[in-house]
């Protein structure tokens, strides 16, 4: 007998978002049994607004500026995660507020450099602004504590 007629069977499968492990994890919002972080939300929205921008850099700047604006991103979030767990808060807080204004410098620089519109760069700048607001209110909140 042939093999030529019979149908072929491709397994294949198709995942939904619920079928994947990131259907257990927390909200982007929430954290801690449901503690609200507003800053971390703020810094989540930056980054997926970043992410979509990175890929448009020309190629010799994505993988060097636009990774550094990437992976200083994503310090920041670890650096919040640690937050509960350190005994000193205000030091991590004062290491983000350090690479917060980093990303500040290198998307000032991508927009004087003609990598990033005008138009980008007031959306990164304006979240970055609020972070920093939220980030210097949670410092002086933290200073008052430890005094």
């Amino acid at each position: 007998m042939s093999n030529i007629n019979k149908p072929v069977h491709t397994h294949t499968h198709t995942y939904t978002h619920t079928d994947s492990n990131l259907a257990r994890l927390p909200a982007p919002d929430r954290r801690d049994g449901g503690q609200d972080i507003p800053i971390f939300t703020k810094l989540y929205e930056f980054y997926k607004t970043l992410s979509s921008i990175i890929p448009s850099f020309p190629k010799t700047k994505r993988y060097t500026l636009g990774q550094k604006l990437d992976n200083t991103t994503l310090d920041i979030l670890e650096f919040l995660f640690a937050i509960p767990l350190s005994s000193n808060k205000l030091i991590i807080l004062q290491k983000i507020s350090v690479k917060v204004d980093l990303l500040k410098i290198l998307i000032r620089l991508s927009k004087d450099t003609q990598i990033i519109n005008n138009k980008d760069c007031l959306e990164l700048e304006t979240k970055l602004s609020e972070i920093g607001k939220m980030l210097g209110g949670w410092i002086r909140a933290s200073k008052q504590n430890t005094t």
